[in-house]
């Protein structure tokens, strides 16, 4: 039963994706979670793991994947966080990874060896013009071909970039005026647009470069923001913190998630879920966002990108538990 003094629960969990971590060996410009190098570089503790674990299946959860971050920077916590999965029954539909531990063919197929008798059997290989600025992108090809070899599940995320990427050399990383000279001047927006890539973390600063600005009043959309509470396919982070899918910087204890949200708790999150980004401008212009509307005007590309920004500001000056300031920072580096 809901208590009288929560915003609701979530519903019944459908697949999840777990973060093993915040960091990576990359930081791609179109990284939902705005992972790099720089990012704190904790990983989900065995601990942690099983409550997690616990409360999924508790909440209807059948199966995950596992992401992060890039989880293959700690391969014996990925194995602790396998071992959670394993004894409450989850089942691990496949493990993302950018693939650069194939550089050494031994230790990948030991890792190969150890994921199957974990009861993982798939690994998600990205592969795209954006990796390929961190990752030499004969690594996730050559992780491809030993996974074969050794008779282990893998797909390529995803795969038709292969073609783009055939007229740039193999071994070695490339930025991005040598990227726009071998495939197109316009790789990033082709990129994203072929990806079908959700406009927010790092890519909100495609959005900015690439389309054009509103003025104030059309991004100021009242209808509540509903996804908020959606369970198609969101994440929990490795501090068990659920993150609305598609929403980054908004993260909520998955405890409250599934048992009832408190009221006046989460004042950003309460405020989109009711009333959405209208009412969430309004709270952050009380507390000073904006002194005149025409500081903003004809600023942002859409409502997400306004919402974002607010955000941001509310999780450097507003003190909102649910907004992590370190996503935002980390959303605008790296591009």
């Amino acid at each position: 039963m809901i208590k009288s003094d929560t915003l609701g629960v979530i519903g019944r969990l459908n697949h999840c994706g777990i973060m093993t971590n915040y960091q990576c060996n990359a930081a791609c410009r179109h990284c939902l979670y705005a992972c790099s190098p720089d990012r704190s570089g904790g990983y989900i503790s065995k601990e942690t793991a099983q409550d997690i674990c616990t409360s999924l299946v508790k909440g209807g959860c059948k199966s995950v994947h596992i992401g992060g971050g890039e989880p293959f920077l700690n391969f014996n916590g990925l194995i602790n966080l396998l071992e959670a999965t394993r004894k409450t029954g989850i089942q691990v539909d496949y493990i993302e990874t950018n693939g650069f531990w194939a550089a050494d063919e031994n230790l990948a197929t030991s890792y190969l060896h150890e994921l199957s008798k974990a009861g993982v059997d798939a690994l998600c290989i990205s592969l795209d013009p954006f990796h390929a600025e961190y990752i030499p992108y004969s690594l996730p090809l050559r992780l491809a071909e030993i996974c074969k070899n050794n008779h282990f599940g893998y797909f390529l995320w995803q795969e038709h970039f292969s073609k783009i990427l055939a007229s740039v050399p193999q071994h070695k990383i490339h930025n991005r005026k040598k990227l726009e000279k071998l495939i197109s001047p316009n790789y990033v927006l082709e990129t994203a647009r072929n990806y079908g890539v959700k406009m927010g973390g790092r890519a909100i600063n495609i959005e900015k470069e690439y389309m054009e600005p509103k003025d104030l009043a059309d991004l100021l959309n009242s209808t509540p923001c509903r996804n908020l509470l959606s369970t198609d396919h969101f994440h929990v982070d490795l501090y068990g913190k659920f993150i609305p899918p598609g929403c980054t910087g908004i993260a909520i204890p998955l405890e409250e998630a599934l048992n009832g949200i408190p009221e006046r708790k989460y004042p950003a999150f309460e405020s989109l879920l009711f009333g959405g980004v209208a009412k969430l401008y309004e709270y952050a212009k009380k507390r000073g966002f904006a002194k005149s509307e025409k500081k903003i005007k004809n600023e942002y590309t859409s409502s997400c990108a306004l919402c974002f920004h607010i955000r941001k500001w509310l999780s450097e000056r507003a003190g909102c538990p649910e907004l992590n300031a370190e996503h935002y920072k980390a959303s605008l580096s790296c591009y």
